[in-house]
């Protein structure tokens, strides 16, 4: 395997780190203290600037307006857009966007397309995915309350589902329903496309995450589906078959996570040691990088995040030439071990700012509350560790078996 980064990924790579450190980084504070909404209007400033640079969404495909990158190439983009939280939104490429994108230029209808996949990735409409249901384990997709039922040409849609991200502005969502319940479990659920401004779509509110409501796409909502009626033309792909794609969709959208998660991390390190080389703890002005247990957490968490963001590129490669599927045991692996690191490293630098880290004069408390939920969504880290486990102990049969 070769990790080599090409001349032109390198030179976008450090095209968007400048971008990062000199157009958004400095609006953080006001961004954790304004809020989003508020901020929109500087944001599509920075929008216009990126599509100039022509690197707006880089990793969607090129016949639909984007650049086109490799699952590994944008890999290493996202974890430089990681280091902001505008980041992958300025350049476009921000879940759950991302991962519909993928769904309507893999599944979608011609007509689908031109209504909703051009535009989506023009940036002139944005989308969320309700599938995790209030009263239902979010750890198995297959168990669903949310039903969609035929009715002449239509599916009427009655369910309630939460943690929706970005539901609030959202012109569309692709929404998980049982439509075939007398099929293997598997083969139940499709998913249906159904604009937020019809009847019985029903955004109640947005969930506060630790304390914080969010606004706009920073936000998480919970959509109750009354007799919710949409077109059976909004059906993605064959009926009974949302499982089989979102399992597809799966693979990219954990890497896509990971490497955001990364440059987290390395962004939570590089506070973390310039606030302990700078932080003054003695009267003859030794720095706190003096005391060894400051020295040890930092020499932990460059060792955890090159650990980390290694098995992440080889999880990337791996889907680039052999699948997702030859990459299932790789993919589940990065799932729990670099959300571990990440809360790890953010924790480490939060305290070694001591009552600062606390505060949103930095980013580290917006990074702290708002990606805990990185070791439950997409599935708790235990399911994933359990369900890895399970394949890999089939591997060594007792010997003689």
């Amino acid at each position: 395997m070769d990790f080599t980064v090409s001349e032109k990924m390198q030179a976008i790579l450090d095209l968007v780190n400048e971008f990062i450190d000199r157009e958004l980084i400095p609006l953080e504070v006001e961004f954790t203290h304004r809020g989003f909404r508020e901020m929109l209007p500087v944001i599509r400033e920075k929008q216009e600037k990126v599509r100039q640079m022509e690197l707006w969404a880089p990793n969607f495909p090129t016949d639909c307006g984007g650049m086109g990158l490799t699952l590994l190439e944008h890999g290493l983009l996202s974890e430089a857009l990681g280091r902001s939280p505008l980041g992958h939104y300025v350049f476009w490429c921000q879940a759950p966007d991302a991962g519909n994108v993928e769904i309507l230029h893999l599944h979608g209808s011609p007509e689908q397309k031109e209504k909703y996949l051009k535009p989506l990735v023009a940036g002139r409409i944005r989308s969320c995915f309700a599938m995790t249901e209030v009263d239902m384990p979010g750890s198995n997709p297959v168990l669903l309350e949310t039903t969609a039922v035929a009715d002449g040409d239509h599916y009427v849609i009655n369910g309630h589902k939460w943690f929706a991200t970005a539901a609030d502005g959202a012109d569309f969502a692709i929404v998980m329903a049982v439509t075939n319940p007398e099929a293997p479990e598997y083969l139940q659920a499709s998913m249906i496309i159904v604009p937020t401004d019809t009847p019985g779509f029903n955004l109640v509110r947005n969930i506060p995450i630790m304390g914080h409501e969010g606004e706009d796409y920073f936000s998480h909502g919970e959509i109750l589906f009354q007799s919710c009626r949409v077109p059976k033309a909004n059906l993605l792909g064959p009926e009974g078959h949302g499982f089989v794609i979102a399992q597809e969709r799966l693979g990219p959208g954990r890497i896509h996570h990971c490497m955001r998660w990364l440059g987290i991390c390395q962004r939570s390190f590089e506070m973390m040691c310039r606030r302990a080389n700078a932080r003054k703890i003695t009267r003859d002005g030794k720095p706190l990088a003096s005391r060894q247990i400051i020295q040890a957490w930092v020499a932990e968490c460059a060792a955890d995040i090159q650990a980390a963001r290694l098995m992440t590129l080889y999880a990337a490669w791996k889907i680039d030439t052999q699948g997702a599927k030859a990459a299932r045991h790789e993919i589940s692996m990065i799932k729990f071990v670099v959300a571990n690191t990440m809360q790890k490293v953010v924790d480490r630098a939060l305290q070694v700012h001591g009552g600062l880290g606390m505060t949103d004069d930095t980013i580290l408390a917006f990074f702290f509350r708002h990606e805990r939920a990185a070791r439950i969504y997409d599935g708790a880290d235990e399911v994933h560790k359990v369900s890895l486990a399970r394949r890999l102990l089939q591997l060594y049969p007792p010997k003689g078996a």
